[in-house]
């Protein structure tokens, strides 16, 4: 079967309960091909619907469709062209990061030759290789994690699920992984990740998604999501740097330089700044909670 035509994933009227409560509320989706970014806040359901589309777990009514297999009557042939990286790596302590690596990719059906190949790029690619004949439990948890990615990354399957694949990477780590998923996505694989890093959806994501409450409050790329909390805006600053004024703008070049060459004639003592929404302020708009703490400027150490 070709999948290149084949909708990424369809999910009809999907709901998900434990008892009383509603994870996921009748969710419609369809998307196609490509990278794209679940966000919301924490309790969402974002893992559970990550799980239900992996085949872990059954849903409770709807339907929900992958790679154009049904994730629970087709489970078993879907589990062959998709990979999951969960939330906390999950590589086994007692081998290696090679033997890891090894056991992954022959699990996946690679040759011990194919796979010893890849394991070497990854690991280079992780920056691994001088720990790779280390036992996994001798590993820092950024390690472990950049392990449990890399094992992830093996096979080059047709669709890799990522929940929350970053958080405890530091900057560079963080970095080589995106830089890996987008390799992989010009050679055709596509990827549904999960982040409570904002910045690595606006980055990364072709369709960002955003759920909230169990349902699905906002679906479309960065832009579109970002011009739902209001356009560009130009900012004067007084000479302390504190904005005096705030001017709505288009965006586009034009617009920008008809209006600094308005401000430079009428106000020359005035700084200005052109400032566009952020995700920060898409995710407060949407959901109304906090922005998650990860989405800032400081780095988690991995070492």
């Amino acid at each position: 079967m070709s999948y290149t035509d084949t909708p990424l994933v369809e999910i009809a009227g999907l709901s998900k309960s434990y008892g009383k409560h509603h994870v996921l509320k009748d969710l419609n989706l369809t998307l196609p091909p490509g990278i794209h970014a679940l966000l919301g806040p924490n309790g969402a359901g974002k893992t559970t619907l990550v799980n239900i589309l992996s085949t872990l777990i059954p849903y409770s009514a709807g339907q929900a469709r992958v790679l154009g297999l049904d994730v629970q009557r087709d489970r078993k042939q879907l589990q062959g062209l998709i990979s999951l990286t969960g939330q906390y790596a999950a590589v086994d302590g007692a081998l290696s990061g090679m033997e890891n690596m090894l056991m992954m990719g022959q699990l996946f059906g690679l040759t011990r030759r194919d796979a010893k190949r890849r394991a070497d790029d990854l690991l280079e690619r992780f920056e691994l290789t001088k720990a790779a004949g280390k036992r996994a439990a001798t590993y820092s948890g950024g390690m472990r994690r950049k392990l449990d990615i890399a094992a992830s990354l093996i096979a080059g399957p047709q669709l890799i699920f990522l929940d929350e694949p970053t958080t405890g990477l530091d900057t560079r780590s963080r970095q080589a992984l995106w830089d890996e998923i987008n390799t992989l996505a010009a050679a055709g694989t596509s990827i549904f990740l999960t982040t409570q890093y904002l910045e690595e959806a606006d980055v990364l994501a072709e369709r960002i998604m955003v759920l909230n409450g169990g349902g699905i409050v906002a679906d479309g790329t960065a832009a579109q999501l970002k011009q739902r909390v209001g356009g560009s805006t130009i900012q004067l600053h007084d000479d302390a740097g504190h904005i005096i004024e705030t001017l709505p703008t288009h965006g586009d070049a034009a617009d920008v330089a008809h209006q600094l060459a308005a401000i430079s004639e009428q106000r020359p003592e005035v700084s200005v700044t052109v400032r566009k929404p952020t995700m920060d302020e898409v995710f407060l708009e949407l959901t109304g909670a906090p922005v998650p703490t990860n989405s800032n400027k400081k780095e988690a150490t991995s070492e």
